[in-house]
C-alpha cells in the first residue's frame, strides 16, 4: 500500500486514478490545481501524478518550484508526446511520464513498479572508487561531494554500478530500472544519462562509458 497525490485540473481523470489505485490497495489524494497543493500534503507522500497542462500553475513550473522538498517519485500525465516536453520533464526532476490518453492497466503498472522501487530491501553501502552509493539514503557522493540525482537517475547508476564492467543495453536498463519494457520509453534512458552525466562532471569524471552501437557501463 501506498499514498499517492494525484495533480490534475480534469475531474474525471483523477476519479478514473482514484478507483483504480485504491482498488490496488493505495490511498490516493487528488487536487485539481497545482496551487491548492500545500506543503503539508507532501508528507507521507510515496508517489505523485501530476499533469503537465494545467491552468494557473502548470506541472514543470510546480515541480521545478517544490522538488527540492519532495522526496518521491513524480510521475508526469502528458498529451504532449514530444522529445523536448519530455526531456523539460526530466531536467526539473520528473521520474516517468505517461502519455494521455492512458490505459489504466499501464497507468498502475507504472505506478506499482515505481513504488516496488521505493520499497526494495538494500544493504547499507556500495563503493567504487571515488563513489559512495548509501544503499539506504540512495545517495552517491564523489570525493565527499553529493551528486544531486533524481530517483530515476539513482536507480540507473546503482544498476550499472552493481554490475560494474557489464554492458546494458536501453532496453536492458528500461526493463531492469522500471520493472517492464515498452519501447516508447526507450528515449527517456538516454536523456537520464545525459543529465547523470552533466551532474558528475559538476564534480569528476562520469564513470558510465558509452559501449556505442551496444549500451552503456559502469567503468
Amino acid at each position: 500500500m501506498a499514498n499517492i497525490l494525484v495533480i490534475d485540473d480534469d475531474i474525471a481523470i483523477c476519479k478514473l486514478i482514484e478507483t483504480a489505485l485504491t482498488r490496488d490497495g493505495h490511498v490516493v489524494l487528488t487536487k485539481n490545481f497545482a496551487f491548492e497543493v500545500s506543503v503539508n500534503d507532501f508528507k507521507q507522500i510515496d508517489l505523485i501524478l501530476l499533469d503537465i497542462m494545467m491552468p494557473h500553475l502548470d506541472g514543470i513550473t510546480f515541480c521545478r518550484e517544490y522538488r527540492s522538498i519532495i522526496d518521491c517519485p513524480i510521475l508526469f500525465l502528458t498529451a504532449k508526446t514530444m522529445e523536448q516536453d519530455i526531456i523539460q520533464g526530466f531536467s526539473v526532476g520528473g521520474d516517468d511520464y505517461i502519455n494521455k490518453p492512458f490505459r489504466i492497466s499501464e497507468l498502475r503498472a507504472r505506478v506499482n513498479a515505481h513504488i516496488r522501487r521505493e520499497h526494495r530491501d538494500r544493504h547499507q553501502s556500495l563503493i567504487l572508487n571515488d563513489c559512495v552509493f548509501d544503499l539506504s539514503a540512495k545517495t552517491v557522493t564523489v570525493q565527499s561531494n553529493i551528486i544531486n540525482l533524481t530517483k530515476s537517475e539513482y536507480e540507473i547508476c546503482e544498476l550499472l554500478a552493481r554490475n560494474k564492467g557489464q554492458i546494458f543495453s536501453l532496453e536492458n536498463i528500461l526493463e531492469n530500472v522500471f520493472g517492464f519494457d515498452s519501447e516508447s520509453d526507450i528515449s527517456s534512458i538516454r536523456v537520464h544519462i545525459k543529465n547523470i552525466r552533466s551532474k558528475f562532471n559538476d564534480v569528476a569524471e562520469c564513470p558510465i562509458e558509452t559501449v556505442w552501437g551496444v549500451g552503456y557501463k559502469w567503468k
